[in-house]
C-alpha cells in the first residue's frame, strides 16, 4: 500500500481502480484544460463550542473554470436530486445555459460571505466577470458537525486567497477547503475529484468531477459492489454522532471539453446522481444533494456585440452516452477519494469525525476480490 506523508492515499494508490475508462493524467477535473481549483482551510480551537470563537474546522474551495469566463462564459446545466441545499446563481443557469463566474463551495452559513467577497473582487477590478450585474455560483453542505458554523469564520480574505491560490494539476483532497468539516458516509469526508478520458467516435474528451461530500450513512455504503459500510460497523470505527437518518448534502460539479449545449450540460449534470447511488446514496428527505456541469468545448457562447448569430459546435446525442459513462465513474471514485484522502478530525464538543481506515478499507476489498492484484 503506497501511503503519503499524512498516512492517506487516493483510491487508486491502494488498488481500487474503478470503472473501466481511462483518468486523465491528474485523475482530477483540472485535467479540462483551463480549469484551476483553489483551496482555503481554516482550522483552529479545541473542546467545547464557543460560538464566534470556535472550534473552527471549515474553508472555502473554488473552481475557475477558465480565467475569462466573465467575457467568455460557458455553457452549463445543472440538475437538483434533492433540494434541501444551495447552489446560487442556478435559475440564470437555467434560464439563459450560461456559466458567467467562478464555482465556490463552502459551510451552509457561509454561503452569503463567499457570494458578497466574489462580488466585491469583481468590482475592484481583480476579476472579469460582469462588473455592473454579477450572480456568482456558491455551492454549500453543512459542517455544523465539526464546526462552529455559526461563528461565521469565513470571510473575504479567505475566499481570496483560495482564487489567488486556483492552479491546474493536482487537486489536494480530503479535509481541506470547504471539506474540512464535513462528514462522508459518518466517516470523515470532504472534498475529491477525478476525471475520465472518453474516446468517441466525435473525438477524444475529459471529463472531470469534482464534489464536496457530506452525506451518507456507514451502513449503506458501497464501494464496487463492496458493502464496505457493513464490514467497518461503528463498533469498529465509531460516528462523529448517533443519527437515525441520512441527513447530509453533497454538491458536485462537471467539467467538461466536449462541447455541448445547455441542454446536454444538464443531462451529463443528472448522470452523476448515478455515480452517486453506486456509493449507497440515497438522496434523504433532508439531504442537499444539486449538480452543475459546464462545457468548455465552444470558445465563444456569445457574439461580441451581443447581437450577432455565432456558430457553436453541438456534440451528437449518439455519442453523449459515453460521456455519461465518464460522468458516472469519475464522480464515483471522486466521492472514494473524497473518504480516502480524508484525515481524522475532532470539532466541537470533542466530537471526532474518523477517516476510514485504509488497511481495513483494503482487507474487505480484497476479501471480496476487488482489489488490484489481489
Amino acid at each position: 500500500m503506497k501511503l503519503r506523508e499524512n498516512g492517506r492515499a487516493r483510491a487508486r494508490e491502494i488498488g481500487i481502480a474503478l470503472g473501466s475508462l481511462q483518468t486523465g493524467p491528474n485523475n482530477a477535473i483540472t485535467d479540462v484544460s483551463g480549469v484551476k481549483v483553489g483551496q482555503t482551510t481554516l482550522i483552529s480551537g479545541e473542546g467545547e463550542l464557543v460560538v464566534g470563537s470556535g472550534p473552527v474546522r471549515t474553508g472555502v474551495t473554488v473552481i475557475v473554470p477558465r480565467a475569462d469566463i466573465g467575457a467568455h462564459p460557458l455553457y452549463a446545466g445543472f440538475h437538483s436530486l434533492n433540494g434541501n441545499g444551495e447552489l446560487t446563481g442556478m435559475h440564470w443557469v437555467a434560464e439563459a445555459g450560461l456559466l458567467t463566474t467562478p464555482i465556490a463551495i463552502t459551510n451552509t452559513h457561509s454561503v452569503g460571505a463567499v457570494h458578497e467577497a466574489l462580488i466585491q473582487r469583481s468590482a475592484r477590478g481583480v476579476e472579469d466577470w460582469q462588473l455592473h450585474w454579477s450572480l456568482p455560483v456558491v455551492g454549500e453542505t453543512y459542517d455544523g458537525v465539526l464546526n462552529d458554523i455559526n461563528g461565521f469564520h469565513v470571510r473575504a480574505e479567505h475566499v481570496e486567497a483560495a482564487m489567488d491560490a486556483a492552479s491546474s494539476g493536482p487537486v489536494e483532497e480530503g479535509t481541506v477547503g470547504g471539506g474540512t468539516g464535513m462528514l462522508c458516509h459518518e466517516f470523515k469526508g470532504g472534498i475529491g475529484t477525478s476525471s475520465r478520458v472518453v474516446p468517441t467516435a466525435a473525438g477524444e474528451y475529459t471529463v472531470g468531477v469534482l464534489v464536496q461530500a457530506n452525506y451518507g450513512r456507514r451502513s449503506e455504503l458501497r464501494i464496487d459492489g463492496v458493502p464496505v459500510g457493513q464490514e467497518i460497523p461503528f463498533d469498529v470505527v465509531p460516528p462523529p454522532f448517533s443519527r437515525e437518518q441520512e441527513q447530509g448534502s453533497i454538491i458536485i460539479i462537471v467539467a467538461t471539453d466536449a462541447p455541448l449545449l445547455p441542454h446536454q450540460c444538464r443531462r451529463l449534470a443528472q448522470r452523476a446522481a448515478l455515480g452517486l447511488a453506486r456509493l449507497g446514496g440515497i438522496s434523504g428527505d433532508s439531504s442537499g444533494d444539486i449538480f452543475l456541469a459546464f462545457s468548455t468545448g465552444n470558445p465563444e457562447v456569445e457574439s461580441a456585440d451581443g447581437r450577432a448569430p455565432i456558430p457553436v459546435l453541438a456534440f451528437p446525442n449518439a455519442e453523449i452516452s459515453k460521456l455519461f459513462a465518464g460522468a458516472v465513474e469519475a464522480t464515483e471514485e471522486a466521492i472514494v477519494n473524497a473518504l480516502c484522502m480524508a484525515t481524522t478530525i475532532t470539532g466541537i464538543d470533542n466530537r471526532t469525525a474518523h477517516a476510514i481506515p485504509l488497511d481495513l478499507l483494503t482487507d474487505v476489498m480484497r476479501k471480496y476480490n476487488r482489489l488490484a492484484g489481489s
